[in-house]
């Protein structure tokens, strides 16, 4: 049998008034995505060659979808049948497409197959995904003949809408459907706004086909979550909780140790190897990668860091760098954009580095911040050094070269070379270069007074 084209069209163009934002409710964040990302990058990997966001006239969601995927406007709120209708000119007669909802995220690669498949194996013409609720109050309940095939879908938000047979039925449909391409754009060209709303519903085209002899079905799925909507922030933080609890529970089973995983923030895009271990209190946001047999934690914060294997984060906060293999980072430090940790180097305690190299081996261990500043191998940084980088107008760098030893309280004032082998004197303010192996001492001679508490007094 020939492979049916499979399309996904995901309607986004809602503004979410209940969410009591200025944000649009699909562009809110989810454990790293905008909303309507997470069913388009599933309809992705369950192999769509097309996905068509529908948005509003706004185009808020350009720019929050991955490339390829097309956007087609909805330039006013008519409904859902509206919404697909515009994106009809991206389906095509042969195709499959599956209706998705961009405030619906949960939904997975595996539940789009299996509904594409459940399709095609039906021969039909339309196939709704339903769930089985215990409690199915407020939502549309499925109506099926003797041979199984969906009648008609019952609402029941107002008394008198259902029977008392139909209020004991506990499939609901859950909006999401597949379609035949041909008959789906042949029945939203006939579904009617003729309701109290005035807008054009896509389960109106349900009937339509099967007045046309078509074969409506449906197709169940069993995890109520795959197909939660959300319309308020009480039901983003609950959907939130799910959203996180599958994304810890992918990196455990790849091998990754979670100490405490209700204490634990992971984001959907954040990639760690195995056998490290991430220890409660830790934020990994973004694109952060960590390498194996790191040690995350506890209270370790990452946005969009690189970490490579064997690295140790301890009550430290880093973004946008890159951290080699083997390096220790705090307790207590703070890892800037544009820093990068070469091999076996140690960043310690209140430690800040921003937009610097530091060599392989080298120590930086405690109260200091180097800034715009590139450090050789295995040189070693004393307590509480700072690198004078800004002159009120222009960032200078500093450059201290190989196996140099500073000593405490040791100001370097941009642009400054402290070259290989050298040293510098404990309360020194560097302001020209030291050279190669020489000692580096600029501070103001001690004098004491004799008897000075005496005569003051």
């Amino acid at each position: 049998m020939a492979r049916v084209p499979l399309t996904a069209v995901v309607l986004a163009a809602g503004q979410g008034t209940r969410m009591r934002s200025k944000t649009p409710k699909v562009l809110h964040d989810l454990c790293g995505w905008p909303l309507v990302r997470w069913p388009v990058e599933a309809a992705l990997a369950a192999g769509a060659e097309k996905v068509i966001v529908v948005g509003g006239p706004d185009r808020a969601v350009e720019g929050h979808v991955p490339d390829g995927v097309a956007i087609a406007v909805q330039p006013e709120a008519k409904g859902t049948g509206h919404a697909v209708r515009c994106a009809a000119e991206h389906i095509g007669a042969d195709d499959t497409v599956v209706v998705l909802y961009g405030d619906v995220p949960l939904i997975t690669a595996e539940a789009i197959a299996g509904l594409a498949r459940a399709h095609a194996d039906a021969g039909a013409a339309a196939t709704m995904a339903t769930t089985v609720l215990d409690d199915p109050a407020g939502y549309g309940r499925v109506v099926r003949d003797a041979q199984g095939d969906v009648v008609k879908v019952v609402e029941t938000k107002n008394p008198g809408d259902a029977t008392a047979s139909e209020l004991e039925i506990r499939e609901v449909n859950t909006g999401i459907y597949a379609f035949a391409g041909g008959p789906l754009t042949g029945a939203l060209a006939s579904i009617t706004a003729d309701n109290a709303q005035g807008e054009y519903y896509l389960p109106d085209a349900l009937p339509i086909l099967r007045e046309g002899g078509h074969r409506v079905v449906a197709h169940g799925v069993a995890d109520p979550w795959l197909t939660a909507g959300i319309n308020d922030r009480a039901q983003l933080a609950q959907l939130r909780e799910v959203a996180q609890r599958r994304i810890l529970d992918e990196h455990a089973r790849a091998g990754v140790t979670f100490v405490n995983p209700a204490a634990t923030t992971v984001d959907v895009g954040v990639a760690i190897g195995a056998d490290t271990t991430v220890e409660p209190g830790c934020v990994l946001r973004g694109a952060t990668r960590v390498g194996e047999d790191c040690r995350i934690g506890p209270n370790a914060t990452l946005v969009d860091a690189r970490l490579a294997d064997g690295v140790t984060a301890l009550y430290a906060y880093a973004v946008d760098c890159d951290v080699e293999d083997g390096v220790s980072i705090g307790p207590f430090a703070y890892l800037r954009p544009g820093t990068r940790i070469r091999a076996g180097a140690k960043v310690g305690t209140y430690v800040e580095i921003k937009n610097s190299d530091i060599g392989e081996g080298t120590k930086v261990p405690h109260l200091s911040y180097l800034g715009d500043a590139d450090v050789g191998p295995q040189t070693n940084i004393g307590a509480s050094n700072v690198t004078a980088n800004y002159d009120g107008r222009t960032k200078h760098r500093t450059t201290i070269g190989a196996n140099v030893r500073t000593s405490v309280d040791t100001t370097f004032v941009a642009p400054v070379t402290i070259g290989d082998n050298a040293y510098t004197g404990a309360g020194s303010v560097i302001t020209e270069d030291v050279p190669e192996d020489a000692l580096g001492v600029a501070r103001a001679r001690q004098t004491n007074v004799e008897g000075y508490a005496r005569r003051k007094g």
